[in-house]
Order: C-alpha cells, then structure tokens, then sequence
C-alpha cells in the first residue's frame, strides 16, 4: 500500500510537469505581439487570478488562516515569491534568446538542483548522509550532467543554424547563456516558499482544506508576490518601447488574449498538481519531489520544442546531444523516485 501511494504521489508529479513544461507553447503562436504583452496578461491569468480563484475554492476562509499565520511566515512566503518573480522574468526573456528547449534545461536543471539541496541542509542536514540522501544527490549530479549536455547540444545548434554569423551568433548565446544562470539561481525560491511555508499549510488543514489542496494557500501568496516583478517588468517595458498599443491594433486575432491566458493555466495548474503530489510524499516532499517536478519540465520542453522546430538545421550532432542529454534527466528522474 505505501509502495502505491509513493508511486501515485510521483505520478501527480510528473503530470504537473508534463503541464508545466507546455507552458510557453502557445507564444510560439503570438507573433504580432512583443514578449511584454505576451509576458503581462500570462502574469495577470498565471499569477493573480487562477491561483486566488482556487485557494478561495479549495482552503475554508482563507483570510482567517493568513491572519492566525505568524506575519515572519507570511513575509518569508511572499519575499520567495518575489525572488522567483526575477527568476521567472528573466525565464521568459532566456525563453526569446536561446529558445525554449534550452531555456527549459538549463534553468529548471539549476532550479531542481538548487531548490532540492538547500531545502535537505536547512530542515533535514543528516538526511544528506543517509541512503535517502545519498540517493538523492546522485540524482542530483545526473541532472547537472544532462544540464551540461542539453547546454552543449543548443551551443552547437546555434552555431549550425547561423552559419555565416558564428561570432554574433555566440555573442548571443553567451548573453543568453548568462540570462539563463541567473534565472536558475533565483527559481528555486518559488520551492523555498512552499517548504518553509509549511505552518500555512497546516493551517489551512486545520480550517478544512483537503491535505494535498491546503499548499493553494501558499502558491497564491508566493504568486501574488512574482506577479509584483513579472508583471512589473513588462509595464516598464510596454511604455518605454510604446508597445501598449498592440493590445488593441486592429485585426489582432483575439487567439492571442486566448493563448497568453492558456499559459498562465498550464503554468499554474503545473505548479498546483505538483504541490499536491508533493504533499503526499510525506514531509520530504519538497525535496524528493522538486527535481522529479524539474526534470519532467525540462524533457516535455525539449519534447515540444523538437516537435515545433527549434532544431531544424541544428545538424544531427546537436540533435543526438540533444537527446542523450534528455535521456540522462530521464535516468536523473528514474533514481530520485527511489528516494522516496
């Protein structure tokens, strides 16, 4: 029985990165709007609206459990937030310079690495010296050597699919290279947020909340928090590059509203389904399931961006990289799930 439920907590996992990972697909799509207008109404529907529709839905008096919160708990939830915010804005821009499939395996490799570990040496040190924990950073050290490859692999398509531009083309991928390090370190704060935002939790258990949904109370605090940044950037940006006129520019198909709002769906659910299977792993959940939730990302990503052509003229020795490196996040995955 213990054995099933283990299983059916990573499955939720995964089906949240599954999700997750297909989040950005529909801006392949937007292409009369700039990143900023994509980039708000995706924070708007992703990071405000869905996350406060279902904790009220899901967590009884949901005020009440904030109030009888200690405020340095709240504070800490929102101050989480408001690190990945940065991460995720400087996501969305990786996203536009080195592509999504790269983008997605450099980012979210350093954001599982990093948002599994601290959580283990702050709440459980001697875990890191126990078999669970052993296991787990072997895991760890796998997803590090598939960032690595899959890093490799995109390096390698960039330079096949510009030929007569190599030294541009590797400017480019330096900045964007640079970008995508910096949104990996500060990522992992949104898992922060869910970990050391237990007492909300409970809480929210407390008032009545189902034990897998009670963590909705702390996505849409930690949210609400990223939205500031998020959605803070792309104000700034729609008025210094006057691009607020886009919204309503006559024959903008209104597939575009619908497309930025389906990202902020697939990207919130992914992040709600994960944080339930997360809470039915036990209390490590944020630590075992975190680089599961990642990996799945990273791979459906790649996935995706193989299928809509981000490869095409890579040359066969980037694909296959590509692959290989996919493959060893699969393995990275398969080990991890033994931690539990």
């Amino acid at each position: 029985m213990q054995e099933q439920a283990s299983l059916t907590a990573a499955l939720t996992v995964v089906a949240g990165g599954l999700l997750h990972g297909s989040f950005a697909l529909p801006m392949k799509k937007i292409t009369r709007w700039k990143w900023e207008n994509t980039w708000l109404v995706y924070s708007v529907a992703g990071l405000i609206l869905l996350p406060l529709a279902l904790a009220l839905a899901t967590v009884p008096s949901l005020g009440a459990v904030y109030a009888r919160s200690a405020a340095s708990t709240l504070a800490l939830i929102v101050l989480c937030g408001i690190g990945w915010g940065a991460g995720s804005t400087l996501f969305g821009l990786a996203i536009s310079r080195v592509g999504m499939a790269l983008a997605f395996a450099i980012i979210l490799g350093i954001t599982s690495s990093v948002g599994s570990l601290l959580p283990l040496l702050i709440l459980n040190p001697d875990e890191l010296f126990a078999r669970r924990g052993q296991i787990l950073l072997a895991g760890l050290v796998l997803v590090i050597a598939g960032i690595v490859i899959c890093s490799k692999a995109g390096a390698l398509r960039e330079k096949n699919q510009n030929p007569n531009k190599a030294e541009g083309a590797k400017s480019g991928f330096g900045t964007g290279l640079l970008i995508c390090l910096a949104s990996g370190i500060l990522s992992p704060a949104l898992n922060f947020g869910f970990v050391f935002g237990k007492p909300v939790q409970e809480a929210a258990a407390a008032a009545g909340a189902r034990s897998d949904l009670a963590g909705n109370a702390i996505w849409a605090l930690a949210l609400a928090g990223g939205f500031f940044v998020n959605a803070g950037y792309a104000v700034y940006l729609l008025g210094k590059n006057r691009t607020w006129g886009l919204f309503g520019q006559s024959g903008t198909p209104a597939g575009y509203w619908l497309g930025a709002v389906l990202m902020g769906c697939l990207w919130y659910l992914g992040i709600s389904i994960y944080g339930m299977g997360a809470a039915a792993m036990g209390p490590m959940g944020g630590v075992l399931g975190w680089p599961i939730f990642m990996s799945v990302v990273i791979i459906m990503a790649n996935v995706l961006g193989a299928l809509t052509g981000e490869w095409k003229g890579a040359g066969s020795q980037a694909v296959r990289l590509s692959w290989i490196g996919i493959g060893v996040l699969v393995a990275a995955i398969t080990v991890i799930a033994q931690a539990n």
